[in-house]
């Protein structure tokens, strides 16, 4: 979807009018101290609070993200207890505008629904669950049913959420409700439900795979992975008659419309995320996109961009507005081949070769190639083979504020597993990026001061000392004689660099080091004069990404239309995206750094996902690669 179009839709939703009719819900937030005392009382430590938070879930939350968006009119239906936190959902929602006739207080056999989640130090502890044994009396369901039977035919369109087995959505109610929206005339239903996606007829639904499966009852098949997603919403789209969304969590959402489906990737999310109230802003920008006429897949669009926003926002039950949704698509990244990144068992390979082919081949009318860009460490170098083994210990101690000797194993285990799942999500980014989120995880985990958290620049500072301690030992012993430079690259990586060059081919190296480091690097390799094109390493400015500043001077240079002759080899997923997005060609190069040939199995779904034309392990088998890449003709020069 282009930005003009998204912005189109965005305006129009501000002419619409919502019901969201559901289970309403309160989610809080407690984070717990380390400061305790016994309590005079019960001789029990006790639990401090330094931060409590409350944010609308459920339908609420559903609501919310409607009014975040934009519409020019949300109202919301259902139930809440006659208790305190009633009293805050009806705060919360006067906050957002959201219309409070259709919500019954049940003053009897009702609490309302509290989801309590508990953090100590950035980790979530058990949940406290209020109202999961809530009765709905009749009287407040023909309650909500007489408000919204009153008030439907003024809205462009009807959401159902239903989350909770004891909640507004009885037997009796599910009936009437049904009965109800089912004499609508041009006014769409969406339909979001736990337990209950077989009723309501004539209704739009959104599900996910599991539930899928579940109402289908069939089981997840490894071998039909591609193609089962797209199968089920198909089989649902014929069952009910009606549109389905099928969302898949990183690997997407499917839209399945008659006897045909569309799969929509999913953004790619690098920071630290949380996934509470994601489904809930996914359904509200469908419905709030269709009620504003975007077609479904549009819809589908709109609601992963505003999910990808939410997911964001970490610790709370998010919403998106507006700017923060063109924010994220004006330039959106998306995550690729979900299914054949999870299934290396599954790769095609060119002719007898490692080269697996995940997209179109070359095509030598279109893809002349001129210019070839190179990543660096990894792609041709392995001079800082093990930096992930040096960043982890660093990261570690930042977020604990203390060395590890000093940290218990209960206190680092959290702390090593979340910043283990960073590193291999970051792998490729600029050093300065990582070390902005790191600032960010220190702030979250909360072991350390406010006044002691250091800036990236310093953080990335502690990193690069250690790390140049290994890259500079390295160089020594290179220069000595005691390493060869086959000691030091990817398998074949000079030859192929000669062999691009002895064709034409235009040269550059862009990396994510330093620049006055990758410069030094390859001088000392003794392969800079290779780069014809230019070395262009990072400057420390996030907003000035070496490889995204290389490809758009190139095609400055070419023009766009042109894209199709540049050539990216990286193994990491941000050169492979970014020349997937500008139009050129990108090989991902999945390579075993310490071998320094054979494939890296966590490397090859990286770049996979990244959205990689073709993948190989190192550059052993050349002139198979160079067949592929129509570089050369097959059988026409020796190598």
């Amino acid at each position: 979807m282009t930005t003009e179009n998204l912005q189109s839709i965005l305006q129009r939703i501000r002419s619409t009018s919502l019901a969201v009719v559901g289970d309403v819900c309160l989610d809080t937030y407690l984070f717990l101290s380390d400061e305790s005392e016994i309590s005079l009382e019960t001789g029990l430590a006790t639990q401090v609070v330094h931060t409590a938070r409350a944010y609308l879930g459920g339908a609420g939350n559903v609501a919310a993200n409607c009014a975040a968006l934009g519409a020019g009119n949300v109202a919301l239906y259902g139930v809440i207890g006659d208790d305190m936190y009633g009293r805050e959902v009806r705060h919360l929602c006067a906050q957002q505008g959201i219309e409070l006739g259709g919500l019954v207080t049940q003053t009897e056999s009702w609490h309302t629904n509290v989801y309590t989640k508990l953090y100590r130090h950035g980790c979530e502890e058990p949940r406290i669950d209020i109202g999961t044994l809530n009765q709905l009396h009749p009287s407040t369901a023909d309650a909500v049913l007489a408000k919204l039977r009153n008030e439907l035919q003024r809205y462009d369109a009807v959401i159902v959420n239903q989350q909770i087995e004891n909640g507004l959505h009885s037997p009796a109610f599910r009936a009437e409700l049904a009965q109800l929206l089912g004499r609508l005339e041009g006014i769409p239903v969406f339909l979001d439900s736990r337990q209950y996606s077989d009723e309501y007829p004539g209704s739009i639904r959104k599900l996910n795979t599991q539930e899928a499966r579940r109402l289908l009852e069939t089981e997840h098949s490894d071998t039909a992975a591609e193609n089962e997603p797209a199968d089920l919403a198909l089989r649902l789209a014929h069952r009910w008659a009606t549109p389905v969304y099928l969302t898949r969590g990183d690997a997407g959402c499917i839209v399945a419309d008659g006897d045909s489906t569309m799969s929509l990737p999913a953004l790619l999310i690098t920071g630290a995320t949380d996934s509470v109230g994601a489904g809930d802003s996914m359904l509200a920008g469908i419905a709030a996109g269709q009620a504003a006429g975007a077609s479904y897949v549009d819809a589908a669009a709109l609601g992963g961009l505003a999910a990808g926003v939410t997911v964001r926002k970490r610790f709370c039950t998010g919403v998106a507005s507006p700017e923060e949704v063109l924010r994220v698509g004006s330039d959106p990244d998306y995550l690729y081949n979900p299914d054949i990144a999870r299934a290396p068992w599954s790769a095609e390979y060119f002719e007898d070769s490692n080269v697996e082919v995940i997209g179109p081949r070359p095509h030598p009318a279109r893809h002349r190639f001129r210019y070839a860009i190179f990543d660096h460490d990894g792609t041709i170098s392995t001079i800082r083979e093990g930096w992930e083994q040096i960043m982890e210990p660093v990261m570690c101690a930042a977020i604990l504020g203390k060395p590890l000797a000093a940290a218990s194993a209960r206190e680092i285990e959290p702390v090593r597993s979340a910043v283990r799942e960073f590193i291999d999500r970051t792998t490729g980014y600029q050093t300065i990026y990582q070390m902005q989120e790191l600032a960010t995880m220190v702030r979250d985990f909360g072991h350390v001061p406010e006044s002691e958290i250091k800036s990236a620049e310093e953080y990335k500072a502690l990193y690069n000392a250690e790390l140049m301690n290994s890259v500079t030992h390295r160089l020594e012993r290179f220069r000595r004689g005691e390493l060869s430079i086959d000691d030091v690259t990817i398998k074949n990586s000079l030859h192929l660099l000669k062999h691009l060059q002895k064709h034409g081919v235009v040269l550059y190296l862009a990396s994510g080091t330093d620049h006055n480091d990758v410069l030094n690097e390859a001088e000392v390799l003794g392969y800079a004069h290779l780069f014809d094109g230019g070395i262009v390493g990072s400057v420390g400015d996030i907003d000035r990404d070496p490889k995204r500043m290389v490809l758009r001077k190139i095609l400055s240079e070419i023009g766009t239309e042109n894209a199709a002759a540049v050539l990216t080899f990286g193994d990491g997923p941000v050169e492979i995206r970014e020349t997937k997005k500008l139009g050129g060609y990108a090989v991902g190069v999945a390579s075993d750094e310490v071998r320094r040939y054979g494939l890296n199995l966590n490397k090859r779904e990286r770049l996979v996902r990244a959205g990689a034309e073709a993948i190989v392990p190192d550059y052993s088998q050349l002139r198979h690669l160079l067949e592929f890449l129509a570089i050369v003709e097959p059988g026409a020069e020796r190598l």
